[in-house]
Parts: C-alpha cells; structure tokens; sequence
C-alpha cells in the first residue's frame, strides 16, 4: 500500500444509495397497474472522494528531493483518466502535467507551474466504502531515471512556463509531458497520451518512457528519451491545451486516440467554431498511425444547455465497449454525453485530402462534413450525464465496471483556480474545494 493514506484536512464524503429493494418493487407493481411512472433512469449509486495527500509527500516518496515547497498543494489531478487495474473497485488512473493555472499580467495569460518539480504519475487507486485510497504510485521518467516534468516542451509552441505569481519565467523541458488518457497493455506497460506534441507515449511498468510518438515535422529535440515522429502532421495543428486526451485499448490491442478539441485550421478562430474533431488507431505492433476517423460533436447547447460557446466542446475519454465499438465522452466543464460508435473501415479518412493543411476549406471548417462526403462516424447517445443527479463536473475519466455500470473520476485541478486569488500573500494556495471523486452510474438498459 502507498505508505500515505490519509491527508491533513478534513474531507466531506457522501454515498449516494441506490434504489431500495421495496421501492423498486412497488414501482413494478405501479407500473403493471398503468400507473404514470415514467421507466426507470440512470442513476449514481455510489460516489468515493479521495482524502488530503501533500503533494510534497506525495512527490518526494516517489523521487526523493524534487518537490521543495508543494505551496500548500495536495494530490489532485489523478482524474485525466480511469482504467480497470483487474480487481474489483481498483483501477489505474493518471496525473496530468501537475497544478496549473493562469494569470493575465499586461492583458496577456501567462501559465503558471505553482510546483514546477512535480512529475506527473500513474497512480492506482481503491475504491472501498466513501474512500478513494492510493494503493500504490509510478513516477514517469526519463531513460536515464529521471523526472519528465510537466513542463512545456517549445518555446513560439507551447506556452512560456512561469512561477506561481507569473512573475519569473521557468525554463522550458522537452522532456515535460502533460499526461491524459491511459490504458495497460497485457506485458504490464502502459499507454499514455499527452497534449503538448500531442503524442502517444509508450511508458514501461516501472514508468520508464519507453518512446514518445509525435507528429511528422514536430522537431522535437533534446529529449532524455526515444522520439518517433510516427503521427499524422496535421496534428501540428492542435490548439493550445487541447492535444490528444481520450485513449482507448481495442481487444486485438490496437488503441484508439482522441484529439480533445478540433484542430486550429486554417486558423484559430476556424477550429474555435468547429463541432469536427478526429479520432486516430494506432497500431502498437507496426508503430504506425492505420486509420483517422471524423467525429462530430452534438451543438454545445445539447451537451450543455447552460453554454453557448462551441469551443467549449472537448472529447476527454474513450473507452473500448467492443471489438470496433468505442464510448466518447462529449463535454463541457460542467456537463457530459456518452455515444457509442463503430469504427467501420468506410470511414477511414487517413492520408486523403483532409489530412492536407492546404485543403480549402479544411475538414474543421464545414458546417456539414457529411454533406460535403466526409465520412461522419455515426453515433447513439448512452447517457446524458448532465441530467443525472449526483454527477460531479469536468468529468475526465470513465471506465466500463460492468454491462450496466460506469465508473467516472473528475478534475480537480489540485484545487486550483485561474487568477491573482488562485494564492495567498503568503504563496500558500486558495483551495478551491473541488475533491477528486470516483462516481459510479449504473445504466437501466447497459451500454
């Protein structure tokens, strides 16, 4: 067990119950006797919340010395993604880059590392009881054992990296990842997706970056670890933190990548207003891209009926339900749908003229990609997360438990929010009071 269980401030935790035995057995009676009772809805029947962990401790067990002052931060994060570890209420989950935030410093953002040591982690977690406990954590290194950071990668690429009070610029590593979506292999190792290439980075057991595969023409350099530009270079396109984020392991263990956010093309404002992002498979054996598909989001405001800004529109899971069928996660921060769709072999758009960047207009710009003979995936909504009762926001991970039920984790940003106030006068964090919490959902008629 992580030799840190239990935290320095008090949690509230709450157990949502699932219908009682009684009740549902009177609303079956109701219901041959024609009474109005609509059928029955999904529903959560059980949310754990993870406890206070210093992030200092948390970090420096894991790699002894690279965290010197954790600012009063404590593990969050761990929700970017959720896969099932094998044995019942246990899965592994991942970090992202670390805490993160923004402060606007003569009308510009700038991105802040409040803790610049930390490392993000694949970290196994138990759900037992109201408790997510860690069970046990594996830091993500270099080939020579180091930390990869999650710092930005490019500089004129990624944005500038800045202390807490974005007041002294910190120093780019092109080794940083900013780790999202996670499956394991059946050798043990791990697949992970990252936002800032974007890439694919194939990590060992033991967390050791094993290669990182990025777009053709990325140039990245410098690198403590195998690079391999093996992915499409229309990629290069990604907007700022919105890179790759879903990643989903098919049963002949192909895996399958999201692009989180349509791609900036031509320019920002294009990708901004488009509903059309991309889905990738990849095959671990060739180490090569085989097929791109379309996927069209649903209007924001039939994802979120509070939003109306398209660009707030991301995709932050996808999970295998089939040999060719896949769970998508559609979001804003505040609400959730889940479709199913089949990757047919018809809607292969890998290579063609959509992956051109001199395509006018490009795939990101038509209103209607179908109409214009793009081949659309087609999809079936699962559940509209936003009209369930109990589920938390910016959901960022879900993993299939069984036929009827779902497990989703949430981003707490380690408690962090944008801004001046994000910080005391004492550098110490606000928290946000947002916990990481595993909800499980179970589904009436399955997926």
């Amino acid at each position: 067990m992580y030799p840190h269980a239990v935290g320095r401030r008090h949690v509230h935790r709450s157990v949502a119950l699932g219908m009682p035995l009684a009740v549902l057995a009177a609303f079956v009676v109701a219901g041959t006797a024609g009474a109005t009772s609509g059928p029955v809805q999904p529903r959560v029947t059980h949310t754990a919340t993870l406890g206070d962990l210093p992030l200092g401790t948390f970090s420096n067990t894991l790699l002894p010395g690279t965290v010197n002052d954790d600012r009063g931060v404590d593990l969050g994060g761990i929700g970017s993604d959720l896969y099932p570890a094998g044995r019942k209420g246990e899965f592994w989950t991942v970090t992202d880059r670390g805490p993160n935030g923004q402060i606007k410093v003569d009308g510009k953002k700038r991105r802040t590392f409040p803790v610049p040591g930390f490392d993000p982690a694949i970290v196994k977690i138990r759900v037992r009881g109201d408790s997510v406990k860690v069970l046990a954590a594996i830091p993500i290194t270099t080939s020579s054992g180091k930390p990869v950071t999650g710092l930005s990668n490019q500089a004129g690429r990624d944005e500038a990296p800045y202390s807490y009070d974005a007041q002294t610029p910190l120093a780019y590593n092109p080794n940083g990842v900013d780790t999202e979506g996670i499956v394991r292999a059946k050798d043990g190792s791990f697949w992970l997706v990252d936002e800032y290439g974007p890439s694919l980075i194939h990590v060992s057991a033991r967390g050791k970056v094993l290669t990182r595969y990025v777009p053709k023409g990325l140039g990245l350099t410098g690198t403590d670890y195998p690079v391999a530009e093996a992915l499409p270079a229309i990629l290069l396109h990604r907007k700022i933190n919105r890179g790759l984020e879903g990643l989903a392991q098919l049963p002949d263990g192909d895996l399958v990548m999201a692009l989180q956010s349509p791609l900036s093309l031509p320019d920002g404002d294009a990708g901004d207003a488009s509903r059309t992002t991309r889905l990738l498979r990849f095959s671990p054996k060739k180490r090569a891209v085989t097929a791109e598909y379309a996927y069209r989001f649903d209007a924001v405001n039939v994802v979120d009926p509070s939003e109306d800004d398209t660009s707030e529109l991301k995709i932050s899971s996808v999970v295998a339900v089939g040999r060719d069928r896949l769970l998508v996660e559609e979001r804003t921060d505040k609400a959730a749908r889940l479709q199913t769709v089949r990757l047919t072999r018809d809607a292969d758009i890998l290579g063609g003229p959509w992956d051109s960047d001199t395509t006018s207009p490009s795939l990101e710009q038509l209103d209607d990609p179908a109409s214009a003979g793009v081949p659309v995936l087609g999809k079936r909504l699962v559940v509209d997360l936003g009209t369930v009762a109990g589920v938390p926001g910016k959901i960022e991970g879900v993993a299939r438990v069984d036929h009827d039920t779902l497990a989703l984790i949430n981003d707490n940003d380690f408690g962090m929010t944008d801004g001046t106030g994000a910080f005391d006068a004492q550098g110490r964090l606000v928290d946000s009071g947002v916990e990481t919490s595993v909800t499980y959902v179970r589904l009436p008629r399955g997926i």
